[in-house]
């Protein structure tokens, strides 16, 4: 069929087509966004899981909702080569921009001065023009250095100004786990000052599994932040990601050709989404079949085989292949530290450095003491396909 047609979109991020089994967080953040509109207080949202399973998707389903509220929004990814100062200011610029008026309120020039004191503190030589004098306005004082000092404050006037404007403001954070320790102190500790006293502000971050334990390792109070564990989807959830798309077009599966690519996929997102797409491209139409979900999943696989999992082998070193090795011969469902340092005939104390360093590249998590998984589903199926030392 037309490969231009076609409605499956593998990629990391992208909306598919049809968003499916992600109701109750959806849900959960219209509650919320409706909360803080009436000045009601409502806990930051925290979305963690595998890779794969569609939490960067459903945080820009999150922003999306705000935006259309005509919210102030910004959406980062931690980690990205930018700290969270600067990466946070620069997502803010384009929504303030929009804002600035010459009839602007005293709390919205407030916070655009604050705006550009918080710009000042990262970026001396930078300069933002919003069009309006504010030399005799107050606000400022966002350019302390100490990042919480600083955030605080440009997120108080902010949330200040959101409610002057009649809407909220939208703080998203991707990859959260790769957060530094400052800064998800500072992000905690500005949330529940925000909760406490009621701020126009809603929270979201999105990360590995890891992501609950390390919040609340940074601030002991992030236990009662709203955590949603994003699994894959399952039973009638997964065939309707594939069949819905498809449905839209006038095309239709086959139950044994759903069946197999949801068995192929695990109910991933990313996967349903990559087979999904092959599958696609294999059939002739306009009802996909059995034989052409064989070819969906075999060229699928080797997509997957060639971007997805390999990006992620490539970037560990020599020693820590040997590691992850020694792990997929437990398949994906996690491995003891001890078990691996066996198989490896290492202690377990010297093969730390190796495993500190692929949980900084996000490739393994440890689900609990002495325990370390797989971040991506199917890494242990790929690694066995791969050749020997």
């Amino acid at each position: 069929m037309d490969p231009v047609l076609n409605p499956y979109s593998p990629g990391a991020g992208r909306k598919p087509a049809a968003l499916v089994g992600r109701d109750h967080p959806r849900s959960n953040w219209t509650v919320a966004l409706d909360r803080v509109e009436i000045g009601r207080s409502a806990q930051p949202f925290v979305l963690y899981g595998l890779r794969g399973v569609g939490k960067t998707v459903l945080l820009s389903d999150f922003r999306r909702a705000a935006v259309d509220r005509e919210w102030l929004v910004a959406q980062v990814e931690a980690g990205a080569g930018k700290s969270l100062r600067e990466a946070l200011g620069e997502a803010l610029h384009a929504s303030l921009a929009d804002l600035a008026r010459p009839s602007a309120g005293r709390r919205l020039i407030k916070a655009l001065k604050t705006a550009l004191s918080f710009k000042a503190s990262y970026d001396p030589a930078g300069t933002w023009n919003f069009g309006l004098d504010l030399s005799g306005a107050s606000g400022g004082g966002a350019d302390t250095g100490v990042l919480e000092t600083d955030l605080r404050k440009l997120i108080h006037d902010l949330a200040a100004a959101a409610e002057e404007e009649g809407v909220g403001l939208a703080i998203l954070i991707d990859e959260a786990q790769d957060l530094k320790p400052s800064e998800r102190v500072a992000i905690c500790a500005i949330a529940h000052a925000a909760a406490q006293d009621d701020w126009r502000v809603l929270f979201a971050l999105a990360g590995l599994p890891s992501l609950p334990r390390v919040l609340a390792e940074a601030k002991s109070y992030a236990e009662r932040f709203n955590y949603e564990k994003i699994e894959e989807l399952r039973g009638s959830l997964a065939s309707d990601a594939l069949t819905k798309p498809a449905a839209e077009d006038g095309v239709g599966w086959e139950e044994s050709a759903v069946e197999l690519i949801v068995g192929e996929s695990a109910g991933y997102p990313y996967f349903l989404q990559q087979f999904g797409q092959d599958t696609w491209n294999a059939a002739a139409g306009p009802r996909i079949t059995y034989d052409d979900a064989r070819v969906g999943a075999a060229n699928g696989r080797a997509a997957l085989d060639s971007g997805f999992f390999r990006a992620r082998w490539d970037r560990a070193t020599r020693a820590e292949q040997g590691y992850l090795r020694a792990m997929a011969e437990d398949g994906d469902n996690g491995s003891s530290s001890g078990e691996i340092a066996a198989r490896l005939g290492r202690s377990a104390a010297s093969l730390g450095p190796i495993r500190a360093s692929l949980i900084g590249k996000g490739l393994v998590y440890a689900p609990e003491h002495g325990v370390i998984a797989f971040t991506v589903p199917g890494m242990a199926g790929f690694i066995a396909r791969q050749p020997g030392q």
